[in-house]
C-alpha cells in the first residue's frame, strides 16, 4: 500500500502543484523538485501562482482542495497498481508519478465520460487562468514581477503613466466610433 507525506498539508500543496504542472509544465525550482516534473523550459502553471489562485476563497474551491488531493492521490495510487508501477512511498502517489503517467491520469480524469469531470476540468481551468490571466493579482504587479505566463503570450506593458493605449487598432481597423462624452482616459465623462 502507498503510504503518503506525514504533513497533510505539504502533502494537499505537492499534489495540487503536481496537477497544476501537469496542465501547464514548467521547470523544477530546485533539483529535488518532485511536484514540478521539469517537462517544460522556464516558468508554468506553478510559477505563475497556481496554488495562490485555487487557494483564494473567492474562487470557490478552497474549501475542496484538500479532498481533492486525497481523491487525486486515490486515483493516482489506482493508476499505478493498473500500470503496475512501483511509485515512491514517500512521495504522494500523483507526485511519484512521472510526467508522462500524470498527463495520462488527468486526460482519464477529464474524459467527457468520467463521472468526476467536472471537479478534474475545474482545476485545471484555474491552473490555466494562473497562467494565461494572472487572475490573482493585479495586471500591473504581474507585469512588474515578470509572471510567467503574461510574459509568454506576450502581454503588452502599459504606458509609463500606467495606462494602456494602443497606437494601431489589433484588428486593422476601429471597430466602433467613441462615444461623444469619451474622455481623454477612454472614460465616459
Amino acid at each position: 500500500m502507498h503510504t503518503e507525506s506525514t504533513d497533510p498539508r505539504a502533502s494537499r500543496v505537492m499534489t495540487l502543484e503536481a496537477f497544476a504542472d501537469t496542465i501547464i509544465p514548467g521547470a523544477k525550482r530546485s533539483p529535488d523538485d518532485h511536484a514540478i516534473a521539469g517537462a517544460a523550459e522556464g516558468g508554468g502553471a506553478v510559477a505563475a501562482g497556481a496554488l495562490t489562485l485555487l487557494e483564494d476563497p473567492a474562487g470557490g474551491l478552497a474549501h475542496s482542495l484538500e479532498g481533492l488531493a486525497d481523491l487525486l492521490n486515490l486515483h493516482a495510487s489506482v493508476y499505478a497498481g493498473e500500470q503496475e508501477l512501483s511509485l515512491d512511498e514517500a512521495l504522494p502517489a500523483f507526485v511519484a508519478l512521472n510526467y508522462d503517467h500524470r498527463a495520462r491520469m488527468v486526460q482519464r480524469l477529464c474524459h467527457p465520460d468520467h463521472p468526476e469531470k467536472a471537479l478534474w476540468v475545474g482545476l485545471a481551468l484555474f491552473s490555466n487562468m494562473a497562467f494565461d490571466s494572472a487572475a490573482h493579482m493585479s495586471t500591473h504587479d504581474a507585469l512588474a514581477s515578470g509572471h510567467p505566463g503574461l510574459m509568454t503570450i506576450g502581454y503588452a506593458k502599459p504606458n509609463a503613466d500606467g495606462v494602456w493605449r494602443f497606437p494601431r487598432y489589433s484588428y486593422g481597423r476601429a471597430l466602433a466610433n467613441l462615444h461623444p462624452q469619451t474622455n481623454s482616459t477612454g472614460s465616459l465623462a
